[in-house]
């Protein structure tokens, strides 16, 4: 006890001297070290002062005396965890770099030693990986031995921990910093399977890393994902991204799929796969596995396998990259690390340019026989495709887009043929489609909204192949990413991006529903885009230097193209693929007014493109004799049709009886040839408010009824009214007719 007295006297002495005079304090703790060697409150006294002093070379000395003398000291063991934590964090504070300065000093041994020892009084996982890793870092020969373990270790803290997603803290610390390591020590001789599994495990890591969706949450949290299917479409809020246990700088992947590319390339080698050893770009990769895949058949045994693994895996990176780039720039919100701001959603859709003018065979050379129309005047000329590229390569179709108003056409479209000829190429065989299949369900890919994107649109351009099979399974996966993106009450967000999200959606069903010939689906679902839609204040009008370029060759009417989700390029869509399902109807031996009235409606935008659609409808109301439509004056307002139907009713126009009106009978029953003012004056009015160029010289309200022409009066003062309200109020107020009037 008198001992144990004296040394607690010489501390405190020390103590009470190191804030006047510390060389005095120093010199009493020298005494009694050496008085009592033994003692560790003496030690320990003598390394607080030089720590507080930050004299780094005698602290470190005075540690490794502590850590090699009291071992099973705890106050030890405390300020080891307090350096290691120095050393774990990005911290560059002046007493965080002291701390890592002090622990340099230590031998190498030593270091090892504690870091090892260190690592066994850790409790969390996370914290305990992060203690071994520190030692694999510093003493790669300590690789062979813990390196695996490690790793293990991690993956089966996923489960452990019903982490679902592989964005979290474990696959991270494995993929990142513990799988370079193990991978590049040759010393470590690890089979093939075990490559690859961990081959997997990185590229699971980095594509859902890449791919991952705005959160209005700052942390990502594993365990709390729901349905069936995840949008990540929820929010589009910070675009700070911690994964949970890690901190934000912790959490930054830099450069993912170069990342992926190199421990692609070391495990190649590792695994004696085929081709360059080298590294090289994903397109390369891809022509290589595509040659080694005309060896497959002919291979048998372990070759056979060791191939079928490559080529699984090399196409499968390939695919989910290539899928990623070109729905990055189809539908950028879905991302976080992509700018949604500069670009909305696009839409791959069927290229309905065709539309009007693909009953040319039928009509032949005939028209309309009082109508002195003139190709030079220039009103048949329509924009040019020179304005817009397709990249179509061997048996594929031609993808068109406008170069302006997508910059990056080219590099868009090819990853998206990259992406088709990496999934054929995984499909080609039945042991790759099997292998391939294993990656998915491992993978949970149905859940990935942004590849059933991906897969849609593929399913979209292969349409022509096996038309009802593919476009069934694509109807499943856009009424699940309807109801995914379908925008919330509440949830809207400021830009309007969810609903033009849901229109994409909306807008390819409909478009499968009228593949399949399911005309009243598809109205169904564009109607329901329309309702959302605000018509653009100004009609889009065409440039003189559009208007003077020509067409070079019909199209062949299986083109596709990718539409900005806008309701400047929407509504014009819908109302084309509307017309579309009504024309085939309308055009029937069958008589059908409805169907009829509906085109020449929706014949009005983009005219004069349509007009020799319209006067196929002109010939068939002759034949008919008489054309019942009561919404007539409430929706078309096109001079040239008004015209047209004027004339109808007068004795050169063949006296047709015409029931235009809300209820109303029959219009005429005893013409009477002696009305006053003539409507070829309103309508000569009318074509001065469109700014048109056509001449009326016939007398064409001889006959006509004054209800008649009163209403066409009032009709010729609207020509002047934006089309697309006018359209636009007709799929609003008509719907319910719309879609009784299809099959």
């Amino acid at each position: 006890m008198s001992a144990q007295k004296d040394c607690e006297f010489l501390v405190k002495r020390a103590r009470e001297l190191v804030p006047d005079d510390p060389c005095a304090a120093k010199a009493w703790l020298i005494t009694a070290r050496t008085l009592y060697p033994a003692d560790f409150n003496i030690q320990y006294e003598m390394y607080i002062i030089e720590r507080n002093a930050e004299r780094t070379t005698s602290a470190g000395r005075l540690l490794y005396d502590m850590f090699i003398n009291f071992p099973d000291q705890p106050i030890v063991w405390r300020e080891i965890s307090v350096i290691t934590a120095a050393l774990r964090s990005d911290s560059q504070d002046k007493h965080a770099q002291f701390l890592r300065g002090l622990f340099e000093t230590l031998p190498g041994r030593v270091q090892c030693e504690m870091l090892l020892k260190a690592t066994e009084q850790c409790f969390n996982t996370l914290e305990k990986a992060e203690m071994l890793l520190l030692l694999l870092k510093r003493f790669p020969e300590s690789v062979v031995q813990h390196g695996v373990n490690l790793g293990e270790t991690l993956l089966e803290a996923e489960v452990s921990e019903n982490v679902e997603t592989p964005v979290n803290c474990f696959r991270k610390l494995f993929v990142c910093d513990v799988l370079p390591l193990v991978i590049n020590n040759m010393d470590m001789r690890l089979p093939a399977s075990l490559m690859q599994k961990y081959m997997l495990k990185a590229a699971e890591f980095y594509i859902g890393y890449v791919t991952r969706g705005p959160s209005p949450d700052v942390q990502i949290q594993g365990s709390k994902e729901g349905g069936s299917l995840k949008s990540p479409s929820v929010s589009r809020g910070s675009q700070r991204y911690v994964i949970d246990g890690l901190s934000e700088k912790s959490s930054v992947v830099a450069e993912p799929w170069e990342r992926l590319l190199d421990i692609l390339a070391v495990v190649g080698v590792r695994c004696e796969w085929q081709g360059d050893k080298g590294q090289r770009s994903y397109v390369d990769m891809l022509q290589r596995v595509k040659e080694l895949c005309r060896y497959l058949p002919g291979l048998e045994g372990d070759t056979r396998s060791r191939c079928c693994s490559q080529v699984v895996i090399c196409a499968a990176l390939v695919l989910f990259r290539s899928a990623f780039l070109y729905v990055s720039a189809v539908q950028p919100a879905l991302f976080q690390a992509v700018n949604a701001l500069s670009s909305g959603p696009w839409i791959l859709v069927e290229d309905l340019s065709s539309v009007y003018n693909d009953v040319e065979a039928e009509r032949g050379a005939v028209k309309h026989a009082h109508k002195k129309r003139k190709l030079a005047d220039g009103r048949e000329k329509t924009m040019s495709s020179d304005d817009e590229e397709g990249l179509g390569k061997g048996r594929g179709r031609h993808i068109l887009v406008n170069k302006t108003e997508m910059p990056s056409w080219s590099e868009t479209l090819e990853s998206f043929r990259t992406a088709r000829e990496s999934w054929d190429l995984l499909h080609s065989h039945d042991g790759l489609e099997t292998e391939f299949k294993k990656i998915c369900a491992s993978w949970k890919t149905d859940s990935w909204l942004w590849f059933r994107i991906f897969l849609s649109d593929m399913i979209i351009y292969q349409a022509r192949n096996m038309m009802f099979l593919i476009k069934i399974h694509a109807l499943s996966s856009l009424h699940q990413m309807a109801a995914v993106q379908q925008p919330q009450p509440g949830q809207q967000s400021p830009s309007g991006q969810t609903s033009l999200e849901h229109h994409r959606a909306l807008i390819q069903q409909a478009s499968c529903h009228y593949a399949l010939g399911e005309y009243r689906m598809a109205c169904e679902k564009l109607l329901d885009v329309v309702s959302g839609l605000v018509p653009p204040n100004h009609e889009s009008t065409k440039t003189s230097e559009d208007q003077g370029r020509v067409k070079t060759k019909t199209r062949k009417g299986n083109d596709l193209r990718l539409l900005p989700c806008t309701s400047k390029a929407v509504l014009p869509f819908c109302l084309q693929l509307m017309l579309a399902c009504f024309k085939l109807r309308a055009f029937t031996d069958n008589r059908d007014d409805l169907s009829l009235g509906h085109v020449v409606v929706l014949l009005q935008y983009d005219w004069p493109q349509g007009e020799m659609l319209f006067l196929k409808a002109v010939d068939k109301i002759c034949q008919q004799g008489s054309f019942q439509y009561e919404n007539f004056f409430n929706y078309v307002t096109n001079i040239d049709m008004l015209e047209e139907f004027a004339y109808l009713r007068t004795p050169e126009g063949g006296r047709i009886q015409l029931e235009l009106l809300p209820n109303q009978g029959m219009l005429i029953k005893n013409p009477s040839p002696a009305l006053g003012v003539e409507l070829n004056t309103l309508l000569l009015q009318g074509v001065q408010t469109m700014d048109r160029h056509h001449t009326v010289t016939r007398g064409i309200t001889k006959g006509v009824k004054e209800d008649f022409r009163l209403a066409m009066e009032r009709q010729v003062s609207r020509c002047g009214e934006n089309l697309l309200n006018v359209l636009h109020r007709f799929c609003i107020n008509e719907k319910i007719i719309i879609i009784q009037s299809l099959p």
